[in-house]
Protein backbone atom coordinates (compact mmCIF):
# COMPACT_ATOMS: atom_id res chain seq x y z
CA UNK A 1 0.00 0.00 0.00
CA UNK A 2 1.48 3.31 -1.12
CA UNK A 3 1.66 6.08 1.42
CA UNK A 4 0.64 9.50 0.11
CA UNK A 5 2.83 12.41 1.11
CA UNK A 6 1.28 15.86 1.19
CA UNK A 7 2.82 18.73 -0.75
CA UNK A 8 3.70 20.53 2.47
CA UNK A 9 5.51 17.41 3.67
CA UNK A 10 7.40 17.15 0.36
CA UNK A 11 8.42 20.82 0.57
CA UNK A 12 9.61 20.31 4.15
CA UNK A 13 11.65 17.21 3.25
CA UNK A 14 13.19 18.92 0.23
CA UNK A 15 14.06 22.06 2.21
CA UNK A 16 15.44 20.02 5.08
CA UNK A 17 17.60 17.91 2.75
CA UNK A 18 18.86 21.01 0.92
CA UNK A 19 19.85 22.76 4.13
CA UNK A 20 21.61 19.66 5.45
CA UNK A 21 23.53 19.22 2.19
CA UNK A 22 24.64 22.87 2.26
CA UNK A 23 25.75 22.58 5.89
CA UNK A 24 27.64 19.36 5.12
CA UNK A 25 29.45 20.98 2.19
CA UNK A 26 30.40 24.02 4.29
CA UNK A 27 31.77 21.74 7.01
CA UNK A 28 33.75 19.65 4.49
CA UNK A 29 35.33 22.57 2.61
CA UNK A 30 38.11 23.25 5.19
CA UNK A 31 39.04 19.56 5.23
CA UNK A 32 39.09 19.45 1.42
CA UNK A 33 41.32 22.55 1.39
CA UNK A 34 43.77 20.94 3.82
CA UNK A 35 43.70 17.75 1.75
CA UNK A 36 44.49 19.69 -1.43
CA UNK A 37 47.37 21.55 0.19
CA UNK A 38 48.90 18.32 1.45
CA UNK A 39 49.34 17.19 -2.17
CA UNK A 40 50.44 20.57 -3.57
CA UNK A 41 53.92 21.95 -4.16
CA UNK A 42 55.59 24.56 -1.98
CA UNK A 43 55.36 27.25 -4.69
CA UNK A 44 51.64 26.70 -5.20
CA UNK A 45 50.95 26.94 -1.47
CA UNK A 46 53.17 30.00 -0.93
CA UNK A 47 51.53 31.80 -3.85
CA UNK A 48 48.03 31.02 -2.54
CA UNK A 49 46.99 29.13 -5.67
CA UNK A 50 45.58 26.12 -3.82
CA UNK A 51 41.85 26.07 -3.13
CA UNK A 52 40.05 22.72 -3.27
CA UNK A 53 42.18 20.81 -5.79
CA UNK A 54 45.91 20.01 -5.59
CA UNK A 55 48.14 22.31 -7.63
CA UNK A 56 51.40 20.88 -8.99
CA UNK A 57 50.63 17.49 -7.48
CA UNK A 58 53.41 16.03 -5.34
CA UNK A 59 53.90 13.33 -2.69
CA UNK A 60 56.94 15.03 -1.15
CA UNK A 61 54.96 16.28 1.86
CA UNK A 62 53.86 12.78 2.83
CA UNK A 63 57.34 11.45 2.09
CA UNK A 64 58.83 13.84 4.65
CA UNK A 65 56.20 12.94 7.24
CA UNK A 66 56.79 9.21 6.83
CA UNK A 67 60.53 9.78 7.36
CA UNK A 68 60.05 11.48 10.72
CA UNK A 69 60.43 8.88 13.49
CA UNK A 70 59.01 11.25 16.12
CA UNK A 71 55.68 11.46 14.30
CA UNK A 72 55.42 7.69 14.14
CA UNK A 73 56.27 7.49 17.83
CA UNK A 74 53.48 9.96 18.63
CA UNK A 75 51.20 7.99 16.32
CA UNK A 76 51.96 4.83 18.30
CA UNK A 77 51.29 6.59 21.61
CA UNK A 78 47.93 7.82 20.32
CA UNK A 79 46.96 4.36 19.06
CA UNK A 80 47.87 2.83 22.43
CA UNK A 81 45.87 5.45 24.33
CA UNK A 82 42.89 5.03 22.01
CA UNK A 83 42.77 1.23 22.03
CA UNK A 84 43.66 0.56 25.68
CA UNK A 85 41.79 3.62 26.93
CA UNK A 86 38.60 2.70 25.07
CA UNK A 87 38.69 -0.86 26.42
CA UNK A 88 39.16 0.40 29.99
CA UNK A 89 36.41 2.99 29.46
CA UNK A 90 33.89 0.42 28.27
CA UNK A 91 34.70 -2.07 31.05
CA UNK A 92 34.56 0.61 33.76
CA UNK A 93 31.40 2.23 32.40
CA UNK A 94 29.59 -1.11 32.01
CA UNK A 95 30.68 -2.24 35.49
CA UNK A 96 29.07 0.84 37.05
CA UNK A 97 26.10 1.15 34.70
CA UNK A 98 24.91 -2.43 35.24
CA UNK A 99 24.34 -2.27 39.03
CA UNK A 100 22.82 1.20 38.66
CA UNK A 101 20.29 -0.27 36.21
CA UNK A 102 19.07 -2.89 38.73
CA UNK A 103 16.15 -1.80 40.89
CA UNK A 104 17.25 -3.97 43.82
CA UNK A 105 20.42 -1.93 44.36
CA UNK A 106 19.95 0.17 47.47
CA UNK A 107 21.08 3.79 47.24
CA UNK A 108 21.27 3.77 43.46
CA UNK A 109 19.37 7.05 43.18
CA UNK A 110 21.89 8.75 45.46
CA UNK A 111 24.78 7.39 43.38
CA UNK A 112 23.11 8.57 40.19
CA UNK A 113 22.65 11.98 41.77
CA UNK A 114 26.36 12.14 42.62
CA UNK A 115 27.24 11.17 39.04
CA UNK A 116 24.90 13.86 37.73
CA UNK A 117 26.59 16.34 40.07
CA UNK A 118 29.92 15.72 38.31
CA UNK A 119 28.27 16.59 34.99
CA UNK A 120 27.07 19.92 36.30
CA UNK A 121 30.12 20.83 38.39
CA UNK A 122 33.36 19.50 36.91
CA UNK A 123 36.45 19.08 39.08
CA UNK A 124 38.78 22.13 39.19
CA UNK A 125 42.07 21.86 37.34
CA UNK A 126 44.51 22.22 40.25
CA UNK A 127 42.90 19.57 42.53
CA UNK A 128 42.72 17.19 39.56
CA UNK A 129 46.39 17.78 38.80
CA UNK A 130 47.32 17.16 42.44
CA UNK A 131 45.37 13.88 42.46
CA UNK A 132 47.12 12.70 39.28
CA UNK A 133 50.46 13.72 40.79
CA UNK A 134 49.80 11.94 44.10
CA UNK A 135 48.95 8.74 42.21
CA UNK A 136 52.29 8.85 40.42
CA UNK A 137 50.70 9.12 36.99
CA UNK A 138 52.44 12.29 35.85
CA UNK A 139 54.48 11.88 32.68
CA UNK A 140 52.96 8.49 31.91
CA UNK A 141 50.39 7.47 29.31
CA UNK A 142 48.13 6.27 32.15
CA UNK A 143 47.55 9.91 33.09
CA UNK A 144 45.60 10.17 29.83
CA UNK A 145 43.50 7.07 30.55
CA UNK A 146 42.62 6.57 34.22
CA UNK A 147 41.38 10.11 35.12
CA UNK A 148 38.80 9.83 32.33
CA UNK A 149 37.92 6.15 32.83
CA UNK A 150 34.18 6.91 33.10
CA UNK A 151 32.24 9.64 31.37
CA UNK A 152 29.09 10.61 33.26
CA UNK A 153 27.15 11.20 30.04
CA UNK A 154 28.19 7.84 28.58
CA UNK A 155 27.33 6.17 31.88
CA UNK A 156 23.74 7.42 31.68
CA UNK A 157 23.48 6.28 28.05
CA UNK A 158 24.70 2.78 28.87
CA UNK A 159 22.52 2.56 31.97
CA UNK A 160 19.47 3.52 29.90
CA UNK A 161 20.30 0.68 27.52
CA UNK A 162 20.74 -1.85 30.35
CA UNK A 163 17.40 -0.85 31.87
CA UNK A 164 15.65 -2.04 28.68
CA UNK A 165 16.99 -5.60 29.07
CA UNK A 166 14.07 -7.75 30.35
CA UNK A 167 14.20 -8.38 34.09
CA UNK A 168 13.00 -11.94 33.43
CA UNK A 169 16.22 -12.68 31.54
CA UNK A 170 18.33 -11.51 34.47
CA UNK A 171 16.27 -13.54 36.94
CA UNK A 172 16.52 -16.67 34.75
CA UNK A 173 20.30 -16.30 34.71
CA UNK A 174 20.38 -16.05 38.49
CA UNK A 175 18.21 -19.15 38.83
CA UNK A 176 20.72 -20.99 36.63
CA UNK A 177 23.37 -20.17 39.23
CA UNK A 178 25.16 -17.35 37.43
CA UNK A 179 26.78 -14.61 39.51
CA UNK A 180 26.42 -10.93 38.72
CA UNK A 181 29.76 -10.73 36.89
CA UNK A 182 28.87 -13.70 34.67
CA UNK A 183 25.47 -12.17 33.99
CA UNK A 184 27.13 -8.90 32.99
CA UNK A 185 29.80 -10.37 30.70
CA UNK A 186 27.92 -13.38 29.32
CA UNK A 187 24.34 -12.12 29.11
CA UNK A 188 24.08 -8.34 29.31
CA UNK A 189 27.09 -7.22 27.27
CA UNK A 190 26.47 -9.60 24.32
CA UNK A 191 22.99 -8.07 24.08
CA UNK A 192 24.43 -4.56 24.29
CA UNK A 193 26.63 -4.48 21.19
CA UNK A 194 24.87 -1.38 19.76
CA UNK A 195 25.44 0.51 23.01
CA UNK A 196 29.06 -0.65 23.22
CA UNK A 197 29.68 0.39 19.61
CA UNK A 198 28.13 3.80 20.23
CA UNK A 199 30.08 4.55 23.37
CA UNK A 200 33.18 2.97 21.88
CA UNK A 201 33.10 5.59 19.13
CA UNK A 202 32.62 8.38 21.68
CA UNK A 203 35.52 7.20 23.82
CA UNK A 204 37.82 6.43 20.87
CA UNK A 205 37.32 9.88 19.33
CA UNK A 206 37.93 11.48 22.73
CA UNK A 207 41.21 9.61 23.22
CA UNK A 208 42.35 10.14 19.64
CA UNK A 209 41.83 13.90 19.99
CA UNK A 210 43.23 14.13 23.52
CA UNK A 211 45.05 17.41 23.86
CA UNK A 212 44.51 19.33 27.07
CA UNK A 213 45.25 16.42 29.43
CA UNK A 214 48.43 15.59 27.52
CA UNK A 215 49.45 19.23 27.64
CA UNK A 216 49.00 19.25 31.43
CA UNK A 217 50.37 15.86 32.43
CA UNK A 218 53.04 14.93 29.84
CA UNK A 219 56.51 16.52 29.68
CA UNK A 220 58.49 13.69 28.10
CA UNK A 221 58.55 14.37 24.36
CA UNK A 222 58.69 10.64 23.66
CA UNK A 223 55.22 10.29 25.21
CA UNK A 224 53.61 13.10 23.24
CA UNK A 225 50.38 11.99 21.52
CA UNK A 226 49.72 13.01 17.96
CA UNK A 227 47.71 16.12 18.79
CA UNK A 228 50.52 17.61 20.87
CA UNK A 229 52.93 16.79 18.05
CA UNK A 230 50.67 18.69 15.68
CA UNK A 231 50.63 21.63 18.07
CA UNK A 232 54.43 21.76 17.97
CA UNK A 233 54.47 21.74 14.20
CA UNK A 234 51.70 24.30 13.69
CA UNK A 235 52.04 26.70 16.63
CA UNK A 236 55.62 26.50 17.85
CA UNK A 237 57.66 28.13 15.09
CA UNK A 238 60.92 27.67 17.03
CA UNK A 239 60.31 23.94 16.87
CA UNK A 240 59.87 24.02 13.11
CA UNK A 241 63.04 26.02 12.58
CA UNK A 242 65.08 24.09 15.15
CA UNK A 243 68.58 24.00 13.60
CA UNK A 244 69.39 20.82 15.52
CA UNK A 245 66.68 18.93 13.65
CA UNK A 246 67.84 17.74 10.24
CA UNK A 247 64.31 16.69 9.42
CA UNK A 248 62.78 20.11 10.01
CA UNK A 249 65.69 21.84 8.35
CA UNK A 250 64.73 19.83 5.29
CA UNK A 251 61.14 20.94 5.76
CA UNK A 252 62.11 24.60 5.74
CA UNK A 253 63.84 24.08 2.42
CA UNK A 254 60.71 22.55 0.92
CA UNK A 255 57.15 23.24 2.11
CA UNK A 256 56.45 23.78 5.84
CA UNK A 257 52.75 24.37 5.23
CA UNK A 258 52.45 21.29 3.04
CA UNK A 259 54.11 19.15 5.73
CA UNK A 260 51.70 20.48 8.33
CA UNK A 261 48.69 19.72 6.15
CA UNK A 262 49.95 16.21 5.39
CA UNK A 263 50.39 15.54 9.10
CA UNK A 264 46.86 16.79 9.83
CA UNK A 265 45.44 14.43 7.19
CA UNK A 266 47.38 11.47 8.59
CA UNK A 267 46.11 12.32 12.08
CA UNK A 268 42.48 12.68 10.95
CA UNK A 269 41.83 9.93 8.43
CA UNK A 270 42.32 6.83 10.69
CA UNK A 271 39.58 7.80 13.13
CA UNK A 272 37.25 8.66 10.22
CA UNK A 273 37.70 5.18 8.77
CA UNK A 274 36.32 3.54 11.92
CA UNK A 275 32.85 5.07 11.69
CA UNK A 276 31.57 3.33 8.51
CA UNK A 277 32.18 -0.09 10.07
CA UNK A 278 30.21 0.82 13.21
CA UNK A 279 27.56 3.07 11.66
CA UNK A 280 24.73 0.51 11.89
CA UNK A 281 25.40 -0.21 15.57
CA UNK A 282 26.01 3.48 16.24
CA UNK A 283 22.60 4.63 15.00
CA UNK A 284 20.73 1.80 16.73
CA UNK A 285 22.61 2.18 19.99
CA UNK A 286 22.19 5.92 20.10
CA UNK A 287 18.44 5.70 19.59
CA UNK A 288 17.91 2.91 22.13
CA UNK A 289 20.20 4.49 24.69
CA UNK A 290 18.27 7.74 24.46
CA UNK A 291 15.02 6.24 25.75
CA UNK A 292 13.94 7.20 29.25
CA UNK A 293 13.72 4.74 32.12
Amino acid sequence: MAIKISKARKVFLFSNMTILIIISIVMLLPFIHVFAQSFSSANAIDQGRVSFLPVEFTLDNYSFVFQDASIWRSFGVTIFITVVGTIINLIATASLAYPLSRRELKGRKFILLMVLFTMIFSAPLIPTFLVVQSLGLLDTVWALIFPTAISAFNLFVMRSFFVQIPEELIEASRIDGMGELRILFQVVLPLSKPALATLGIFYAVFHWNTYFNALMYIENRKLYPLQIKLREMIVDESFITDPTSNFYTTIMSSSPEGIKMATIIIATVPILLIYPFLQRHFVKGFMLGSLKD
